[in-house]
């Protein structure tokens, strides 16, 4: 409960409007955030492999909802927790998610969520390698989410920032700034990489979710 506080502070601060899963909302809920619910609270204990917290999904959710995205690109699907929450957003803003995983087992999983959860139709769900699929992505995306392997971020960030319309947003999960903290100073390179680069605008969520704005073209 701290953790998803916390998170909601810095969303405030942001001028994130926060629309949550139960409805509260300005609009009220939709029958598909009704279903979206009744999933989660049947699977609420399912989760592994790598998947977001709940915190974290809504965060997703509601960067998509404010800045009314509607091509986004997820690198990293795992079981598809995280693709749930951003299809869901997408259902509001009339886009579509492309996400990618290179497991077959956890791609079967995430396809047999999105379908069960009801936002399969928002969703191309890819069975490739990132680091070959990625670049060869046509653009632009305006929103993109990096949770894969954390060696490989600074390398995705190079990829798809180019691709990224002006206004649009890259979050990438378990970002801690500074060499030698968690996720062994990986993503702590990505993160030197993002905020060095003067066109974006990069902050950091207590729970280690990097979120960055690209405020003009590089």
């Amino acid at each position: 409960m701290k953790r998803l506080a916390a998170t909601l502070v810095v969303l405030a601060a942001c001028g994130v409007a926060l629309v949550t899963v139960s409805g509260q909302s300005s609009g009220g809920a939709t029958a598909l955030d009704a279903r979206v619910k009744a999933f989660f609270d049947a699977h609420r204990y399912g989760w592994r492999d790598m998947n977001v917290p709940e915190s974290d999904g809504q965060l997703l959710h509601d960067l998509v909802v404010k800045g009314g995205y509607k091509r986004a690109l997820e690198i990293g699907t795992s079981t598809g927790r995280s693709g749930i929450w951003i299809a869901l957003a997408l259902s509001k803003t009339g886009g579509k998610l492309t996400t990618i995983d290179i497991d077959e087992g956890r791609h079967r999983e995430a396809v047999q969520n999105f379908t069960e959860a009801g936002v399969i139709a928002f969703i191309d769900a890819r069975l490739a390698d990132a680091h070959e699929l990625v670049p060869k992505l046509e653009g632009p995306f305006d929103f993109v989410f990096i949770d894969a392997d954390k060696e490989w971020y600074t390398n995705y960030a190079k990829a798809v920032i180019p691709k990224l319309a002006i206004g649009g947003c890259i979050a990438a999960h378990n970002v801690y700034p500074g060499r030698g903290r968690r996720g062994g100073g990986m993503t702590g390179d990505y993160y030197e990489y993002v905020s060095g680069l003067p066109f974006l605008e990069t902050t950091v969520t207590p729970g280690g979710v990097a979120v960055s704005y690209k405020r003009r073209e590089q």
